[in-house]
């Protein structure tokens, strides 16, 4: 019997404490790709689910982690895109119905009836599904990528959640030269919303109540890195922006929706990425803080593999870095405590030390 191993939720009122587990893989199928695990990012979805601030989990022990590289090591019958030694990636989905359809359209991130998360999910043969602080993995084809040679696995590891969830906004929105780009937020995802923004040749501004991340987020790209402290900080930039992304997890509530909406033009977008534990909620918002500008508001769910080969090809074209910290896996425990402390710098990526990959 085939067994991977992973550090694992087995306690519940021990959110962070991961212990090293055997468990089986899903059934591998004739689409499947398995991988042996090189890297895996630490994104806040592993705090909020570890920490069960989205809901209690569904089975322990719980494998956590969607922001996967690895090497091919098998592949199945139907596979033609991938073969064993290449290196790949995989991020916060491992299935859908594949014909509903959205999914019939590239919108399978959107799948309406056969969504599969990475972890923390059911595949139709019932085998619970493991994320990626682990040894291998087994997914669908569809929802597997080509990491171009241009990109380093420590790098790549993150754009797999982090950087796809802002990325496909931006691209589906419009974002490029001429257009102005706010991000509310310098986390994880914020950092990434910037890079990208940037490398497609946005205008960047970046709002943040961390003084100490206005110089790091010009660094990054950004052309206006502004404070959020004083109540009034958005006033210079009403009317300005074209899309703006929120990678906020905790809105004041003292500050309505309208103070954000307030910055966009005429048909701008802010667009909601930033998804907190279950007892926060966005700003209060009253009918007529749509209508000065004629402004939508909206979400957006990871992304397509359309956008996230896009997302690749201008990483690599455009030396897109992400900043990041390496820890080996074994200290998993470490890094989930310091990202929900907000003590890291942007995106924690865990190396494979349970059995490491030639």
């Amino acid at each position: 019997m085939v067994e991977f191993k992973g550090y694992a939720l087995t306690d519940p009122s021990a959110w962070s404490t991961l212990s090293l587990v055997s468990y089986p893989p899903k059934t591998f199928e004739d689409d499947d790709v398995e991988l042996a695990i090189t890297h895996c990012g630490v994104c806040g979805s592993d705090v909020h689910t570890l920490s069960q601030g989205w809901g209690s989990t569904g089975t322990l022990p719980l494998v956590v982690g969607h922001e996967i590289v690895g090497i091919v090591t098998k592949v199945g019958a139907n596979v033609q895109e991938f073969k064993v030694g290449q290196r790949v990636g995989v991020g916060a989905q491992i299935g859908s119905c594949m014909k509903c359809k959205r999914c019939k359209k590239g919108n399978e991130n959107y799948c309406l009836d056969g969504m599969i998360d990475t972890y923390n999910s059911y595949y139709p043969d019932g085998v619970f599904a493991q994320g990626g602080y682990s040894t291998a993995i087994r997914a669908h084809q569809q929802f597997v990528f080509t990491i171009p040679e241009a990109i380093e696995s420590k790098d790549a590891a993150s754009m797999f959640c982090a950087g796809l969830t802002v990325y496909s906004p931006l691209r589906r929105n419009g974002a490029g030269p001429g257009k102005k780009v706010g991000v509310m937020g310098i986390g994880g995802l914020g950092h990434y919303a910037v890079l990208f923004a940037a490398a497609m040749g946005a205008e960047v501004y970046v709002f943040t109540h961390s003084e100490t991340k206005l110089e790091e987020a010009k660094k990054m790209g950004a052309t206006h890195a502004v404070s959020t402290h004083s109540d009034d900080f958005y006033k210079p930039f009403i009317g300005e922006l074209d899309i703006l992304i929120s990678t906020i997890d905790v809105f004041r509530p003292d500050r309505p929706l309208k103070t954000y909406m307030s910055m966009l033009d005429v048909h701008g977008k802010f667009i909601n990425v930033g998804l907190p534990d279950n007892d926060n909620s966005l700003p209060p918002m009253h009918a007529f803080d749509l209508q000065p500008s004629g402004a939508f508001l909206g979400g957006s769910h990871i992304g397509s593999k359309d956008d996230c080969n896009a997302m690749l090809k201008l990483a690599a074209e455009k030396n897109v870095k992400p900043w990041i910290q390496e820890l080996p896996m074994s200290r998993a425990k470490e890094a989930v405590e310091n990202v929900r402390a907000g003590k890291v710098r942007y995106r924690y990526v865990l190396t494979q030390d349970i059995a490491p990959v030639a």
